[in-house]
């Protein structure tokens, strides 16, 4: 089935959240065990910890039918690393970059610690980015601008 226009009646975002195992799958499986409505495109991935994702898997996603990358970062209560929060954010950047440089808008990608205890602002999250996604319409290369 090919993909809606943008602006299009019956685009639903896709949105591929990368989590980590010890900290931010917890506030995930909270929002679940509370009965919290997000979008039902929302996919997950755990990964041991949020500094560990590579730019290149961001890209890929977005370049197979992904709409939107969330990033849910460890912040400071990452067991593994210290500076986890600052990696994280880098690696974010550089997944911008890369997308742009590749010719999709880097506002498909985004990051934000989500603890443990955290689905409510992770559900907030997925409701903010799905509405962002869709005023920016499917993925799609030379979708950037000079202006973006």
């Amino acid at each position: 089935m090919e993909r809606e226009a943008k602006g299009a009646e019956g685009f639903r975002p896709k949105i591929l959240v990368f989590s980590t195992n010890n900290i931010s799958d917890l506030g995930i499986d909270l929002a679940g065990s509370m009965h919290m409505h997000y979008p039902p495109t929302v996919y997950v991935i755990s990964v041991p910890c949020s500094s560990g994702i590579k730019p290149g898997w961001i890209l890929y996603a977005i370049e197979r039918g992904f709409d939107g990358v969330f990033i849910a970062a460890d912040g400071t209560d990452c067991p593994y690393l210290e500076d986890c929060t600052a990696r994280t954010a880098r690696i974010t950047g550089e997944a911008q970059n890369l997308l742009k440089e590749r010719g999709f808008n880097p506002m498909r990608v985004k990051m934000a610690a989500i603890c443990s205890v955290c689905a409510e602002p992770f559900v907030n999250h997925m409701k903010n980015f799905y509405s962002a996604l869709e005023k920016l319409g499917p993925s799609r290369k030379g979708e950037v601008s000079d202006e973006v």
